[in-house]
C-alpha cells in the first residue's frame, strides 16, 4: 500500500468496480422493467380478449382461450367469488379471489339475468365506475404479481384484471396471467454474466493500471536513483535524466536540474568565499604576528601604528564577513522609517579625516523616507563613500533625489571609472579591479557586494554607471516607505 503503483491500481479498481456495479444494477432494473412491461401487455391482451367475449354474453363453456397454459384465466363476480377458471388451473394467488373452483350457482353457461344482480341496480342505476352493459372497461387494468399452478406446474405470473359487464348487467372481473419465467431467466442470465465478467474486468483494470503507472513512474525512479547517487558522491555537477515527454515528470526533472545548478553555484560560491576569506585573513594576521615577534625580540623596533592598522583591518574584515553571513542566512531588514537625506548628511559629517571632501546635494524642503535597517543602510552609504574615496582624484559628490516611486542616492567620483564589461563583476565578493582602479589602497573587495545585498533585501537596486564628468557613479535606489 506504500507503493504509488499499488495505490493507483487499487484506487482505479475500486472506482471501476463501483461504476460497474451501479451500471449493472441500472441495466438489470431497466431490463426487468421492460420485461415486466411486456408481460403486462400480454396479460392485458389476454384479459381483454376474454372480457370482450363475456361482454358479448358468451357462455363460459364457449369462451375461446388461446394458450391456456401460458395465459391462465380466472373470472370472478362482484363479490370476488370465482365463476370460471381456464383448463388445467388448479391454484392461483395474487388475484384477491376467495377460491379457485367455480361456485355451483355460477357454472359455465349459467349467466345470471339483470334482475339477479346482487347490488339490486337496474339498467339505469348501476355504479358509474363500472362499464355499461355489454361493454369492457376502458380504464387501465390493475396489475399484480402472483403464482399459478397449471397442470401440476407452479410458476410466477403477472396478472392483469379487466372488468366487463354482461348484457344481463352482471359485472365480472377477468384475471389473465402472463408467465414471468422468461423475464426471470433473462435477468438471471444477465446477472450471471455480470457476476462472472466483473472480477475478470476488474483484474484487467488493476493489471493495466499497474503496468501503465509503472511505466509512467519509471522516469521518477531514474531521477530518484540519480539523486541518491549525487547525494552519495557529493558531486553536484551531475544531473538527473530528463525524459523526452512534455509531462509533469519532465517538468520535475527540469526543475530538479535547475535546483542542482543553483545549489552547485551556491556551494561553489561558498567554497570560494571561504577560500578568499582565508586568504584575506591570512595576510593581516601574518603581518601582525611578524610585528609582534619582532617587537618581542627587539622592543625598540615595534611598529605600533602598523600593528594598529592591521588590527583595524582584521576588525573591519571580520565585521564584513559576519554581516555577509547574516545576509546569507536570510536576515530581514528592519521596518523603521528612515529619512535618507538625514542619513547621508550624518554619515558625511563623521568623515572629517578623508583626504577629499564630500559634496552633498539634498533638497532642504524634501523628505525621502524609506523602511529599513538604519545600521545596514548607513553601512551601504559608508561603503559607497569608501569606494569613491579610494578612486576619486579631486571630487566626490553625493546626490539624493526622488526617482519614480522611490529615492535615488547617487555617489559620483572623478576617478578612472569602471569599464563597462566589469560593471557587474565588481559586485561579486572579493573582486578588486586593481588594474583599472590603480589607486586601490587595501579594500578586501567586500564593500560593494555587501552594499548590493543590503539594497536587494530592502527592495531596492544598486548599479554603477559613468558619471557625467567622467569617473564612476554608483546609483542606489530604494522604494518609499509604505503608508502607515
Amino acid at each position: 500500500m506504500r507503493s504509488v503503483r499499488a495505490r493507483a491500481a487499487i484506487g482505479a479498481t475500486l472506482v471501476v468496480a463501483v461504476a460497474l456495479v451501479a451500471a449493472g444494477l441500472a441495466v438489470l432494473s431497466v431490463l426487468r422493467t421492460n420485461l415486466i412491461d411486456q408481460a403486462d401487455l400480454q396479460a392485458e391482451v389476454a384479459a381483454r380478449e376474454v372480457a370482450g367475449q363475456l361482454a358479448l354474453d358468451t357462455a363460459y363453456a364457449d369462451l375461446d382461450l388461446d394458450d391456456e397454459e401460458d395465459h391462465p384465466v380466472q373470472v370472478t363476480d362482484e363479490e370476488g367469488r370465482v365463476v370460471f377458471v381456464s383448463k388445467g388451473l388448479r391454484a392461483i394467488s395474487g388475484t384477491a379471489s376467495t377460491g379457485v373452483s367455480p361456485v355451483p350457482s355460477a357454472s359455465a353457461g349459467a349467466t345470471p339475468s339483470p334482475g339477479d344482480d346482487d347490488d339490486g341496480d337496474d339498467d339505469d342505476g348501476g355504479d358509474s365506475a363500472r362499464p355499461a352493459r355489454g361493454e369492457v372497461s376502458s380504464d387501465d387494468p390493475d396489475f399484480s404479481d402472483g403464482t399459478a399452478t397449471v397442470d401440476g406446474k407452479q410458476a410466477d405470473y403477472r396478472f392483469a384484471a379487466v372488468e366487463a359487464t354482461t348484457p344481463a348487467g352482471l359485472t365480472l372481473t377477468v384475471h389473465a396471467g402472463a408467465p414471468l419465467a422468461a423475464e426471470q431467466e433473462a435477468v438471471n442470465t444477465v446477472r450471471g454474466a455480470m457476476l462472472t465478467g466483473l472480477p475478470l474486468l476488474l483484474a484487467v483494470v488493476a493489471g493495466v493500471t499497474w503496468l501503465v503507472t509503472r511505466r509512467a513512474l519509471r522516469p521518477v525512479e531514474g531521477i530518484r536513483r540519480e539523486m541518491a547517487a549525487i547525494t552519495a558522491s557529493e558531486d553536484l555537477a551531475r544531473r538527473v535524466p530528463e525524459p523526452d515527454s512534455r509531462d509533469e515528470i519532465a517538468a520535475l526533472a527540469r526543475t530538479t536540474n535547475e535546483t542542482l545548478t543553483v545549489l552547485e553555484a551556491s556551494v561553489e560560491r561558498q567554497r570560494r568565499f571561504v577560500a578568499d576569506a582565508s586568504h584575506e585573513l591570512r595576510s593581516p594576521i601574518a603581518s601582525l604576528r611578524t610585528q609582534l615577534e619582532v617587537a618581542e625580540a627587539h622592543p625598540e623596533l615595534l611598529d605600533l601604528p602598523g600593528a594598529v592598522a592591521d588590527t583595524v583591518r582584521l576588525q573591519v574584515l571580520a565585521a564584513d564577513l559576519l554581516l555577509l553571513a547574516r545576509l546569507d542566512a536570510g536576515e530581514k531588514p528592519g521596518a523603521a522609517r528612515l529619512e535618507v537625506g538625514a542619513l547621508v548628511r550624518e554619515e558625511v559629517s563623521q568623515r572629517t579625516g578623508d583626504r577629499i571632501p564630500v559634496t552633498v546635494e539634498v533638497a532642504e524642503d524634501a523628505s525621502y523616507e524609506v523602511n529599513g535597517s538604519r545600521g545596514q543602510l548607513v553601512r551601504v552609504i559608508g561603503n559607497l563613500l569608501d569606494n569613491a574615496r579610494r578612486h576619486a582624484a579631486h571630487r566626490i559628490t553625493v546626490q539624493v533625489a526622488a526617482d519614480g516611486s522611490g529615492v535615488r542616492v547617487e555617489v559620483r567620483d572623478d576617478g578612472a571609472g569602471v569599464p563597462e564589461d566589469e560593471r557587474e563583476r565588481i559586485f561579486e565578493r572579493f573582486v578588486r579591479l586593481d588594474d583599472a582602479r590603480s589607486r586601490d589602497d587595501g579594500g578586501a573587495g567586500l564593500g560593494l557586494a555587501i552594499a548590493r545585498d543590503v539594497a536587494t533585501r530592502h527592495g531596492g537596486t544598486l548599479t554603477v554607471h559613468r558619471a557625467p564628468g567622467g569617473g564612476a557613479a554608483f546609483r542606489l535606489w530604494l522604494p518609499y516607505a509604505a503608508a502607515a
